[in-house]
């Protein structure tokens, strides 16, 4: 089978660069997915799980928000932060989601003045976080 070159970057350094069979990603307009020789395409991705295959192996990183490229039989991510699975530190993450959904309550009940957006996007990330570091565990896909 063909593969295709992912590349994930952040900021602070590759978090990925190997020849895969198969990109899963989270798109701004919903899932997509990306094969060898896919024809160019640029696209918004949102916080959420990303998964590759190579061969029988499944791999799957944490993204935030950033952009996606596709050219040349490589696909690229660009985005403001990545984790892959076994980097996760579900305790960390669990008090994550759990600092966020209180501040989301507290916002809804008019108790607190925060920035709303900010809060859901916090929660997203626990969220997905979390999902990533099941989903390497159990080595599945759904």
């Amino acid at each position: 089978m063909a593969r295709i070159l992912l590349e994930i970057v952040t900021p602070d350094r590759v978090v990925v660069s190997e020849e895969v069979d198969i990109v899963t990603a989270p798109g701004i307009e919903g899932e997509f997915g990306v094969l060898a020789n896919h024809a160019p395409m640029i696209a918004g991705v949102k916080i959420g799980p990303l998964h590759y295959r190579v061969g029988d192996k499944e791999e799957w990183v944490a993204i935030s928000s950033g952009f996606c490229e596709v050219s040349n039989n490589k696909i690229t991510f660009l985005v403001e932060a990545a984790e892959k699975a076994y980097e996760i530190d579900v305790e960390r993450a669990l008090k994550a989601k759990e600092r966020a959904e209180k501040r989301i309550q507290a916002y809804l009940a008019q108790a607190e003045k925060i920035d709303y957006a900010r809060a859901r996007a916090a929660l997203q990330r626990a969220l997905t976080r979390l999902y990533v570091a099941e989903r390497a565990k159990k080595g599945t896909h759904t």
